[in-house]
């Protein structure tokens, strides 16, 4: 408890970032919660005393479908929309209380959270759209599409009826040597210190076995995130932190972080830009190359968003594998504004290996500058 913070900044659960505090809707009514919204798209309502959970969760979803009610309900948790929630959130301070009371008063507030799916979010900002269209008069509007995210499965329902397995470290590490995904998956929905499990084993000096481990974690939290997002998000503000942390090595953590961000990227891709604060050590630049590198692969428009434009200068680093890696995150990206330094690097046959899915893979830069120039030209 010594090292442990009494209170913390509130945060979402599905991008991580802070939130603000919730406050009074527009459009006022009866029986309502303080309401927020998320830079990721997630909205918020705030429950002071934590025991309004079936009205404030309504209000929510309600919420983030524009007040359309009959949309509200329409809608399947997991299928159509992701819920998460903060508790012990003390509503007069904007704070979270690990403690659960502050100057000897109780602290029971909850914010929920409610995130739509892409296609879901797509009908809400339409039908709201056109409802405002309609009340002051004006034409129907059409709504571009965003951006495509990668397909996702969603995890099956539980059997309620299951007994849950004690998860232990024998447990995970055996299924993780195997790859056996499922297990892992399964053991998640169980028992959540699984994923806590899972980043120890990341701390091995064989560093193969550390990108393996990255890529079985990746695998695992994308399909954890599909019903329980809140419990990949924890994972990530460890990863986070261990990797902000000057006196430990963080070991295989840029590269977890990458492989979750780019399994889900519809969730989690607000992350993406934490991971440039990163590049000023030297130790951990090839790991966020690669991750964005991975992110931009799934997702170019995360990447765009950054300034990356520093990146430009690692073209002519002493080291093949980062001038290949910068060179794939350009061309995944189509840097138009750096066709020419690439094509200088035309000649550069130097080798280097880049992991895949777990398993290393030999390029050279040439080959890799090729292919980027290719991605890059269709938009020039």
């Amino acid at each position: 408890m010594k090292n442990r913070k009494i209170t913390t900044d509130p945060w979402c659960p599905f991008c991580g970032q802070k939130v603000g505090r919730a406050s009074d809707a527009i459009e006022r009514k009866m029986n309502e919660f303080q309401v927020g919204r998320c830079q990721c798209g997630a909205v918020y309502t705030s429950d002071p005393t934590g025991h309004n959970v079936g009205s404030a969760i309504v209000e929510t979803l309600v919420f983030a479908c524009g007040d359309n009610w009959d949309l509200a309900w329409d809608l399947m948790p997991e299928d159509d929309y992701l819920t998460g929630r903060v508790e012990d959130y003390d509503e007069v301070t904007h704070r979270v209380v690990n403690t659960g009371n502050i100057d000897g008063r109780p602290v029971r507030g909850v914010l929920y959270f409610v995130r739509l799916h892409t296609d879901i979010a797509e009908i809400a900002q339409r039908v709201r759209e056109k409802k405002e269209a309609v009340a002051h008069g004006g034409p129907t509007p059409v709504t571009a599409s965003a951006a495509n995210s990668p397909a996702v499965t969603r995890e099956p329902d539980l059997d309620p009826h299951r007994v849950k397995v004690k998860v232990t470290k024998k447990m995970v590490s055996e299924a993780r040597e195997k790859g056996d995904i499922d297990t892992l998956v399964a053991l998640c929905f169980d028992n959540k210190k699984t994923l806590r499990l899972l980043q120890r084993l990341l701390y091995d000096v064989d560093e193969g076995h550390r990108w393996q481990t990255a890529w079985i974690i990746g695998q695992v939290c994308s399909r954890v995130a599909t019903k329980v997002p809140g419990q990949v998000a924890e994972l990530m503000h460890r990863l986070f932190e261990a990797c902000s942390d000057s006196a430990a090595t963080p070991w295989g953590m840029v590269e977890t972080l990458g492989e979750i961000i780019a399994g889900r990227p519809d969730v989690f891709g607000a992350f993406s830009r934490h991971l440039l604060n990163y590049m000023g050590d030297a130790s951990t630049q090839v790991q966020v190359v690669w991750a964005l590198s991975k992110i931009a692969e799934k997702r170019p428009d995360l990447i765009r968003e950054m300034t990356f434009f520093n990146l430009f200068n690692y073209l002519q680093h002493p080291e093949p594998l980062m001038r290949g890696l910068v060179v794939q995150l350009l061309g995944r990206i189509r840097a138009t504004e750096v066709t020419m330094q690439l094509m200088e690097l035309s000649d550069d046959h130097a080798t280097l290996i880049i992991w895949e899915q777990g398993k290393p893979e030999e390029h050279r830069v040439s080959d890799l500058v090729k292919v980027a120039l290719e991605q890059i030209r269709p938009s020039v």
